[in-house]
């Protein structure tokens, strides 16, 4: 019967492209042409921000940005360059409602996630109450649930908290970011992150400042280590 219903359904409402619109083959899905002109990140990234890396490597390499910085968590992945259809599905998602979106992109950042501890905890990044209530959801936390379903963890999107609103940091520099992050972010007192491994999620990684905020947070509260994955990675295509 509920074969018969879901056959039913896609002859009303078939599946489309989740960029274009055009008919696919399965649900949450991207049609030939928008898969070949979205740039997903794999081969050898930084292992720390999971930015595309020329060459190949056997051992982990380190970009000269995360070299220079010293990021406060121990890896890091993206599953997309943040540039044409990377940077046209994260809007949609984070601005325009599409939180359908969510589910496949969880896929995809899953890839570059395998054999994780299980204790694992993933922690989205928390949204200001106030932005919570213009957008009406965290991009970040819906990312955060259907990555820990595909990667079978346990989901805390109460774990962290704003402890202050900040400003958007569109168009702001690297410097500028980091300082409107400064202790913006804080433990929820709610979850337990003593001695867990954290995976840290959030749709896109430009200077890093907010995922530096939140690695602190969490290492403060006692986290055993912290790792960073992110839908898309503000970087230049190699």
């Amino acid at each position: 019967m509920q074969t018969l219903l879901r056959g039913a359904l896609r002859l009303v409402y078939p599946p489309r492209c989740l960029i274009c619109g055009g008919l696919v083959e399965s649900d949450h899905g991207l049609c030939g042409p928008c898969w070949r002109d979205t740039t997903f990140l794999g081969g050898l990234c930084c292992d720390l921000c999971g930015a595309p890396l020329p060459g190949q490597s056997e051992v982990a390499e380190v970009c000269d940005d995360c070299r220079a910085l010293g990021r406060p968590w121990e890896r890091g992945r993206a599953a997309l360059l943040y540039k044409g259809n990377g940077r046209k599905l994260t809007l949609l998602l984070k601005h325009a409602d599409r939180t359908d979106i969510a589910r496949p992109a969880a896929r995809w950042m899953a890839r570059g996630l395998q054999g994780l501890d299980g204790d694992t905890l993933v922690v989205p990044v928390p949204l200001h109450l106030r932005r919570h209530l213009r957008r009406r959801y965290n991009q970040s936390a819906l990312l955060g649930a259907a990555l820990a379903r595909e990667l079978g963890l346990r989901h805390a999107p109460d774990a962290l908290r704003r402890t202050r609103a900040t400003p958007p940091l569109d168009g702001k520099g690297r410097e500028e970011r980091f300082r409107a992050l400064e202790d913006a972010i804080g433990v929820s007192g709610r979850v337990e992150l003593h001695g867990r491994p954290i995976l840290l999620v959030d749709d896109v990684l430009t200077s890093g400042a907010t995922l530096s905020a939140a690695s602190r947070a969490c290492k403060a509260a006692g986290a055993a280590q912290v790792m960073v994955s992110v839908l898309a990675r503000v970087a230049k295509d190699t």
